[in-house]
């Protein structure tokens, strides 16, 4: 599968403050997109402008899946992780699963519910409420939320946060599989945290 994301004259303003502009990128499967800057650039708000949870002042992004734009949204082809996206901390870990499919319109028994579950670290916990997960653990299970439909595109907000050492190797194996078969987007200012950097957005050259 081939897609394209690609972002053109992005601005954002918040309270007539200019938050970066000028933000222009493009990037596909195979490639990772690093997106750094100090605190209060703007790193977790571009992620949100490209997943469209929030819309750009200016500009635009652009998915292409094998060459087709798709005006329709990118949510059955996103998948995104970050520290303040929120659980539904009354649904146990395989229902959040069966829940993020069936908000993008899958159906959840094509999916390996129990194989991600297994595979993020959760497999002893796949009937217990998020409600009651330690910080780390409702980091694995958002990643499992973002993965289990293997999105071509993931979106990655400071992708360690809240992980122990093993958390960490478990995130590094699965941004190496995502760049095999699909792009990656990471907003980070820790380069030890990505590999094989394709391009990069630096938001402090951006106001």
């Amino acid at each position: 599968m081939e897609v394209l994301v690609t972002g053109s004259g992005l601005k954002k303003t918040f309270n007539r403050r200019t938050i970066f502009q000028n933000v222009s990128f493009s990037t596909g499967a195979g490639e990772t997109l690093l997106v750094t800057g100090r605190n209060g650039s703007g790193k977790s708000t571009l992620l949100k402008i490209i997943a469209r949870i929030l819309t750009p002042s200016a500009g635009a992004v652009t998915f292409k899946r094998n060459g087709i734009v798709r005006d329709d949204g990118p949510y059955s082809i996103l998948g995104f992780v970050s520290p303040y996206l929120s659980l539904y901390d009354e649904f146990s870990a395989r229902e959040n699963l069966v829940f993020s499919l069936s908000i993008r319109g899958l159906d959840p028994r094509a999916y390996p519910i129990d194989t991600m579950l297994d595979e993020s670290g959760l497999g002893h916990f796949k009937e217990t409420p998020a409600r009651v997960f330690s910080s780390g653990m409702k980091q694995r299970l958002k990643y499992a939320f973002a993965l289990i439909h293997r999105p071509p595109v993931l979106l990655l907000d400071e992708p360690m946060s809240n992980l122990d050492l093993q958390g960490r190797d478990f995130v590094r194996k699965l941004m190496r599989s995502q760049t095999s078969h699909g792009a990656l987007i990471v907003a980070t200012n820790d380069l030890a945290d990505v590999e094989h950097i394709a391009s990069h957005v630096n938001l402090d050259e951006t106001v």
